[in-house]
């Protein structure tokens, strides 16, 4: 018995034989030296293996649509705009008159370069992008080289899918009754294997260390998607273990999925909202079907990821449809946050030498007004489908603020100049994720429809902590006095300035700090949909009196590990 680990993707348990599925490796392609004149040549063999692909892609998409929904064949309607990118074409002309070699293994060549740059990226909504580039780059392949991928619809056994990597057109394509559960090797929870993974309610874990050659050999595979657990080949004892969980975690979704349609109010009478945080459109679904309120935090990044920078209405139609899938409940949309550790040189960000310091989210947007622009007139535009509202992140100055909203009243105008329809009101509000804007909260709270405290940046920028940096992971710690002090500033100013104060890090997805935040006057809570029925429940466990007893107590503690001692013995 060999046990594994990963990140738990998709809930649930399952065991059954091991099906090995590895895509062939780009680095294979073989390369053939051209002459000049036959690059002609070259590039019509490229646009035709990009027509018989987006033949396909098509089929996929409406597969998608009617097996998976709306917003899982989204997918595919951005490899659709992938396939037809002018950019792309572009530069696979350019290459080929450069490099002089067979089109394939430019292609190929492209792809390691795109695939190298995003799989370094600390952003995990940026690695996770990997798969939409794989994907159309190795079908446009197997045209090019006259090679068949192998058929997953063709699975005629009960298998656990194993594999280094799986492109969303496997997860669509795939024997689903057969497929009892999947194990990768990449991937994070927010990757589209894991997305689809969910919609299809097939328990995965992904993030599997040397996956495809451990459980090679296996008989017998163990998958627990809630515990991000793979057992090779389990004995008896572990088998029963499985079993014991299975019934455990179907007891516990029973109770959680109770609470779906029920509102995040205490014993005593008070509600608040519980949102959820998306990275991509297919997320919408998982939103509803987690019981939260609305979104939000909508990341918009996923639009310009692998060097594509989407026009107007791209972003309109993207943004158009969760909107619209949300159905009437409200959706916040983070204008772009690029820079940092999303470094997009096609958009002109460029490494810097303290890049979370420098020049990134709505300091990029203000020195690139054309971009910043089409997108606010894309949002506007969408805003009138549902209840939207605009959020600028990492928001450090008045004079920021004051230039973002101004920015946004000059799209507003472009809108209604060319006829187009723009709501007559639109909230917009900050992140508060520096310790600069927590300070002065106040003075921002003024000019502020609404407060979104991001936990995750606010903690590294005061604790001066790479919350990536294993070694000093130990002070990336929300019960920090500091922290907590911080928090408790920006919601006071807020309340006092008449405006509602939220939280989209990930302190908000935490139980016990529910109950502190909730007993500090927090008004809304954001978080991934899976955290939502948790939070859920804490909420309705307690009266707002005993939170605010609670609150009270843990600002009179002096260090992390005190006030996380107190919510182990104060709260159940």
């Amino acid at each position: 018995m060999n046990e594994l680990t990963g990140i738990p993707a998709s809930p649930g348990i399952a065991v059954a034989r091991p099906f090995l599925y590895v895509l062939e490796d780009p680095s294979t392609v073989p390369v053939r030296e051209i002459k000049a004149e036959e690059a002609p040549a070259e590039w019509a063999r490229f646009i035709g293996a990009v027509g018989k692909a987006r033949v396909e892609v098509t089929a996929l998409r409406d597969k998608a649509s009617i097996e998976a929904g709306e917003d899982q064949a989204a997918i595919f309607e951005s490899h659709l705009l992938m396939l037809d990118d002018p950019e792309l074409h572009e530069r696979i002309e350019r290459s080929l008159a450069k490099k002089l070699v067979n089109v394939e293994r430019v292609l190929a060549d492209i792809e390691r370069e795109f695939v190298d740059k995003l799989g370094q990226a600390d952003d995990p909504s940026l690695r996770d992008r990997v798969s939409d580039i794989q994907d159309i780059s190795r079908r446009i392949l197997g045209h090019l080289l006259e090679r068949e991928r192998p058929s997953l619809a063709e699975i005629a056994d009960d298998v656990v899918l194993v594999a280094r990597d799986l492109l969303p057109s496997d997860m669509i394509s795939m024997n689903r009754a057969r497929v009892k559960a999947v194990v990768t090797e990449s991937g994070g929870r927010t990757s589209h294997v894991a997305i689809l993974a969910r919609a299809f309610e097939i328990p995965a874990v992904v993030g599997v260390a040397g996956a495809a050659s451990k459980l090679r050999a296996a008989k017998l595979v163990a998958v627990d998607g809630d515990r991000g657990l793979v057992t090779a080949d389990p004995d008896e004892a572990a088998l029963a273990r499985n079993e014991v969980s299975r019934s455990a975690s179907a007891a516990r979704q029973r109770e959680l999925d109770a609470l779906r349609e029920l509102p995040a109010a205490t014993t005593d009478g008070f509600r608040v909202l519980v949102k959820a945080n998306i990275e991509v459109p297919e997320e919408a679904d998982t939103v509803l079907a987690h019981g939260a309120d609305g979104i939000g935090l909508f990341r918009s990044e996923f639009l310009f990821l692998g060097g594509h920078v989407p026009d107007e209405e791209e972003q309109f139609l993207a943004y158009k449809r969760v909107i619209e899938a949300m159905k009437g409940k409200p959706v916040t949309i983070r204008t772009l946050d690029i820079g940092g550790d999303k470094v997009l040189p096609e958009l002109g960000a460029q490494d810097e030498k303290n890049p979370l310091l420098g020049w990134r989210a709505i300091r990029f947007c203000l020195s690139r007004e054309d971009i910043f622009k089409t997108q606010l007139r894309a949002i506007l535009r969408a805003a009138v489908f549902g209840e939207t509202r605009i959020m600028f992140p990492m928001i450090a100055t008045a004079d920021e603020l004051e230039r973002a909203l101004a920015l946004v009243d000059e799209a507003r105008a472009e809108c209604r100049a060319k006829g187009q329809a723009t709501p007559a009101m639109l909230p917009i509000g900050i992140m508060v994720e520096i310790p600069a804007a927590a300070m002065t909260s106040d003075i921002l709270a003024a000019k502020s429809d609404f407060f979104s405290i991001g936990t995750n940046d606010l903690i590294q920028y005061t604790m001066a902590v790479d919350r990536g940096n294993e070694k000093v992971a130990y002070l990336h710690a929300p019960y920090h006095p500091a922290v907590l002090r911080l928090v408790k500033l920006t919601i006071e100013n807020g309340k006092a300035a008449g405006i509602p104060v939220g939280m989209c890090g990930e302190m908000a997805a935490d139980p016990a700090s529910a109950i502190v935040l909730l007993g500090l006057g927090l008004d809304e809570f954001s978080m991934s949909s899976a955290a939502v029925p948790a939070v859920k429940r804490a909420i309705r466990s307690t009266s707002l009196t005993e939170a605010r007893a609670v609150a009270v107590a843990v600002m009179a503690l002096s260090t992390s590990s005190e006030v996380a001692a107190y919510l182990n013995t104060r709260l159940p």
